[in-house]
């Protein structure tokens, strides 16, 4: 969305700073979306001015994450150091895998870590929650990573109508369903969005028939040419009301060899993203995806290959002492 200011005082010509301001505020700026916003605040000077006000922030934030309306997020966003507009410009943009972030070292120990988590069905909201985890118990510290946003048993329905068996289906939530995980942490006052907004894979179970999407950030690891999946799962299956339920959100830290990282790597990692991590509008999440998943594919295949030649080794060398020792109990 755009706006249409008047020109730039020359002469009798109107200028902006004719305008009252209660009047842009209330009239112009409220209608607008969060990046068209941050754009108006670029524009001028008393533009920039207006745009400052935290309600502007806090109504375009509640109305983009309605997760974020819990006290408890609330309280803590008020704290940044922007207010609800430094949030905004931590969670909007995703994040963009970069060797960079190691070039920053986190500022103070983690306590705690906040998921605000949204997921969304054509554009409107059909699950939303608030989970707080700790990060000092040494289970946290020494157990894998995970997020489990509901319980074995739990199960959320949605207004989604049961969209049939095909691929076609797969293909419709693909298109229609997003995630937003906004990962927050205290201690910093700092935040960032792990989720790829749309899911890099869709797949329906053989044999329940459940639909599993996939969303994920690539993020650089701290040895050279490593990186890890942050994954977030949506698990999705039908009702006999003919509707689907929602019975699985969670998200985990993975490797390139498929091993699940534990809570000291996994918060490592993720300070230094949500800390230092590059920021970008669009990122095409998929994409990235595909390349991790080929440079695991790579990477297993030498794997493969060094085994061989370590298994060739080793029988060639087997071999050369079996005939040895024969050779050598023959001709004594």
């Amino acid at each position: 969305m755009s706006i249409s200011v008047p020109a730039v005082d020359h002469g009798d010509r109107a200028s902006i700073s004719s305008v009252h301001p209660d009047i842009i505020t209330a009239h112009i700026l409220t209608r607008l979306d969060g990046q068209t916003l941050a754009s108006a605040a670029c524009a001028s000077s008393e533009l920039h001015a207006c745009s400052a006000e935290e309600k502007l922030w806090r109504d375009v934030n509640t109305t983009t994450w309605p997760s974020i309306t819990d006290p408890r997020v609330d309280d803590l966003i008020s704290t940044f150091p922007a207010g609800h507009r430094s949030f905004f410009s931590d969670s909007f943009p995703l994040l963009d895998y970069s060797p960079s972030q190691f070039d920053f070292s986190p500022s103070c120990p983690t306590t705690e870590l906040i998921s605000a988590v949204d997921i969304f069905y054509k554009g409107q909201v059909i699950f939303s929650k608030v989970q707080e985890s700790e990060t000092e118990s040494g289970w946290f510290l020494c157990s894998p990573f995970r997020v489990d946003l509901l319980d074995q048993k739990e199960t959320v329905p949605t207004p989604i109508r049961h969209v049939g068996e095909d691929q076609k289906s797969l293909e419709h939530l693909e298109d229609n369903l997003s995630l937003s995980w906004i990962l927050i942490d205290r201690a910093r006052k700092r935040a960032a969005n792990l989720s790829s907004r749309r899911a890099v894979t869709v797949q329906r179970h053989w044999l329940t028939g459940e639909i599993q999407l996939r969303f994920a950030t690539i993020l650089a690891a701290e040895k050279k040419g490593e990186y890890v999946q942050c994954g977030m799962v949506v698990m999705c299956k039908g009702s006999e009301g003919g509707e689907l339920h929602v019975r699985e959100v969670s998200m985990k830290v993975e490797g390139m060899e498929g091993n699940h990282l534990n809570g000291r790597e996994s918060l490592l990692l993720l300070q230094r993203a949500i800390e230092g991590g590059k920021r970008r509008k669009e990122v095409n999440g998929k994409a990235r995806f595909d390349e991790y998943l080929e440079m695991k594919r790579e990477r297993r295949e030498i794997k493969e290959r060094r085994e061989k030649a370590l298994d060739m080794i080793c029988i060639a060398t087997g071999v050369t002492i079996l005939i040895a020792f024969w050779s050598f109990v023959l001709f004594r």
